[in-house]
């Protein structure tokens, strides 16, 4: 079971990036697949979550109308697409798994984890 962000990069304040999340030795199928990140001296926070078997997405508040998450099943492919983005959202992001299928947006529902790409965000 391996999961493995890209995407990540350099841009300004304003600017948009999309990452993307691949799993491989395992598909997302119906489980809940979250967006987490981790700015340095700060917890890790869960920004986005998405259950397909619920049709239900979370988003955390710092990133609401902001950032989207969606997936491609036929490419077992998660994306986080990001706008309008500001110096605050500077942190390494973190793709994850959870083998409940309506799972919390919470650190602690999650099973599987990238090793997560770094976002930084210049003014």
């Amino acid at each position: 079971v391996q999961l493995v962000e890209s995407g990540g990069g350099l841009v300004q304040a304003g600017g948009s990036l999309r990452l993307s999340c691949t799993a491989s030795g395992f598909t997302f199928g119906d489980r809940t697949v979250g967006w987490f990140r981790q700015a340095p001296g700060k917890e890790r926070e869960g920004i986005a979550c998405y259950s397909r078997a619920i049709a239900s997405r979370f988003y955390g508040d710092s990133v609401k109308g902001r950032f989207a998450i969606n997936s491609d099943k036929t490419q077992n492919t998660v994306y986080l697409q990001m706008n309008s983005l500001k110096p605050e959202d500077t942190a390494v992001y973190y793709c994850a798994v959870s083998g409940d299928i309506a799972a919390l947006c919470r650190e602690f529902d999650f099973d599987y984890w990238g090793l997560g790409t770094q976002v930084t965000v210049s003014s």
